[in-house]
């Protein structure tokens, strides 16, 4: 009798599951020096700065590099990013995280602030509430965040943003409050 297995015990020992074997996966990216982007804030409004990144003429920031976020397009009050997840955006579950769909959320209700921003006002996010409405696999295909700005003050905006599919299908849904603050002419100040 094994050491596991008790005296009138009915359950017979299991059997060892051995991994499957693995191909390594590897990922690398690269990214520019976000300090372009900080230096123009205050030279710029927010449509001004995102109508330089989705041109070229500023890099875009690191992060969206680092997720794989492939497309971006702003307006006046919104803005909206598109993402085709990856094995590397997933959590133990075979998922996509929720902190990638979270991202994509933030960022599009974030820039969406940014874009009705005058040059010299910068924003951070205050709280992101979220709720995640589907799971979201490679299955999903490309999927898309979409934010507006709900309201805007003096001191903190609201905004909203949406994940859907290429079906139109709602997979997640947030809203975030932006302070709003002025920004040094240098960054570092």
């Amino acid at each position: 009798m094994s050491q596991t297995q008790q005296a009138g015990s009915s359950t017979p020992p299991q059997p060892r599951v051995q991994p499957a074997p693995t191909v390594e996966r590897v990922r690398t990216h690269s990214w520019d020096d976000p300090a372009a982007i900080a230096a123009a804030l205050p030279r710029r409004s927010g449509a001004e700065l995102l109508g330089a990144m989705q041109a070229g003429e500023l890099p875009p920031p690191p992060i969206m590099l680092t997720l794989g976020i492939e497309g971006w397009s702003f307006e006046v009050g919104r803005a909206v990013f598109t993402l085709v997840p990856a094995e590397y955006h997933y959590n133990p579950l075979g998922t996509v995280h929720g902190g990638v769909i979270a991202t994509l959320l933030d960022s599009a209700a974030g820039c969406a602030v940014h874009s009705v921003l005058p040059a010299g006002t910068g924003y951070t996010s205050v709280d992101l509430v979220t709720k995640y409405l589907r799971p979201v696999t490679i299955a999903t295909g490309r999927v898309t965040a979409e934010g507006g700005v709900i309201s805007r003050g003096s001191r903190t905006a609201l905004a909203e943003a949406r994940l859907t599919d290429e079906d139109g299908r709602l997979l997640a849904h947030a809203t975030s409050t932006c302070l709003l603050f002025p920004i040094a002419a240098d960054p570092t100040a």
